[in-house]
């Protein structure tokens, strides 16, 4: 399943937020009296209006395409369809966790939206050597000359 396409839509604007510094441009219903962007006079900036919504198929879609699915162990990602679903790994679920979902996921090839970062998967997979090893001694000698 891929991206779905859709038209653009145009930039909604507050009100006369491009005149007043104090005002941002975040969306806020115009309600004068005689206010020409209600009144959706030309040369007036848009209005949010109910036809430049999507359809109603792709509303609950991750921008990718998938479905997004809240996944908490690894258990749960043998429910998924990789062709149609993607997981997202919950908030509260720990690195360790966080890692075994990654590594069955990638058996089942199934996408996960909020991947663990790399430098955290490095740190976690790469043991430091203890300081008794011979290799530990030759990287401190080398410091020293």
């Amino acid at each position: 399943m891929g991206k779905p396409k859709r038209a653009m839509k145009p930039a909604f604007i507050r009100q006369e937020s491009w005149r007043h510094k104090r005002l941002k441009g975040s969306w806020r219903k115009p309600k004068g009296k005689s206010s020409r962007m209600r009144r959706s006079i030309q040369g007036a900036p848009p209005l949010v209006k109910i036809g430049y919504g999507r359809p109603r198929r792709y509303r609950t879609l991750h921008p990718s395409g998938y479905r997004e699915v809240l996944i908490h162990n690894p258990e749960e990602l043998m429910t998924l369809n990789p062709e149609r679903e993607a997981a997202r790994i919950a908030a509260t679920v720990g690195e360790k966790k966080r890692f075994a979902i990654m590594s069955r996921a990638e058996e089942l090839h199934i996408k996960v939206l909020n991947p663990p970062r790399v430098e955290e998967a490095e740190a976690v997979e790469a043991p430091t050597e203890p300081e008794g090893t011979p290799a530990a001694e030759t990287q401190g000698e080398e410091k020293t000359s």
